[in-house]
C-alpha cells in the first residue's frame, strides 16, 4: 500500500507499481470497440502505460493531450488506461483530436488496478486508480515507473518518453 493524496487528502493505493527490471504483469482491458485487448497486442512494442483515473479530469486530459503530441516523435505506444467506459474516451480523443494513444478501459474488472497496485483503496476516488506511468520494453519489462504522489500532479514526460527513443536502445 502507499500513501498518496488528492487535493492535499490522503488516500492510499492497493499495493506498489511493479518493480524496475520485472516482467510486466499481463492485462484484460476493454478496447472501444468492447473487444479484450491483453499486452499480445501490443507485441513487439516499447510501451508507455498511462494510467489515470478519468480523462474527465483536467489533469487526465491535458497529460493526454500532451502524451498524443510528444509520442508520434518517439518509437513507442502510449496506452491510456482508465476506470472510464470505452465509449466516453473515444469520444474525448475524438473531440480532442487524438490519434496517437489507444484507450484501455478497466470496466470488466479491477484485476488490472490490483495487479498494477494503482487501484485506490480508500478516500473519495475509491475504486478507480491513482495516477502513475508504468513504461515497458519490446518483451514487457518495466523500464520505468512513476506514481504521482498529488493525484492532480502530471507525469514527468521527458522521463517517460526516454525510454521510447532510439537512444533508449
Amino acid at each position: 500500500m502507499v500513501a498518496i493524496t488528492r487535493r492535499g487528502t490522503p488516500c492510499n493505493t492497493i499495493g506498489e507499481l511493479p518493480a524496475v527490471g520485472s516482467k510486466a504483469p499481463n492485462f484484460r482491458l476493454v478496447n472501444e470497440n468492447l473487444k479484450n485487448w491483453t499486452l499480445k497486442n501490443f507485441a513487439g512494442k516499447k510501451k508507455i502505460l498511462y494510467i489515470v483515473p478519468s480523462l474527465d479530469t483536467p489533469t487526465c486530459a491535458k497529460s493526454t493531450q500532451i502524451f498524443n503530441d510528444r509520442i508520434a516523435k518517439v518509437d513507442g505506444v502510449v496506452i491510456i488506461i482508465s476506470a472510464d467506459l470505452p465509449f466516453a474516451m473515444k469520444r474525448f480523443c475524438s473531440i480532442e483530436g487524438l490519434e496517437n494513444v489507444v484507450n484501455l478501459s478497466m470496466m470488466r474488472d479491477k484485476k488490472f488496478g490490483e495487479d498494477y497496485g494503482v487501484l485506490l483503496i480508500d478516500g473519495p476516488l475509491e475504486g478507480i486508480t491513482a495516477r502513475a506511468v508504468v513504461v515497458l520494453d519490446e518483451n514487457n519489462l518495466v523500464l520505468h515507473t512513476e506514481l504521482s504522489q498529488e493525484i492532480a500532479t502530471e507525469p514527468d514526460y521527458d522521463a517517460c518518453l526516454l525510454y521510447t527513443s532510439d537512444a533508449a536502445d
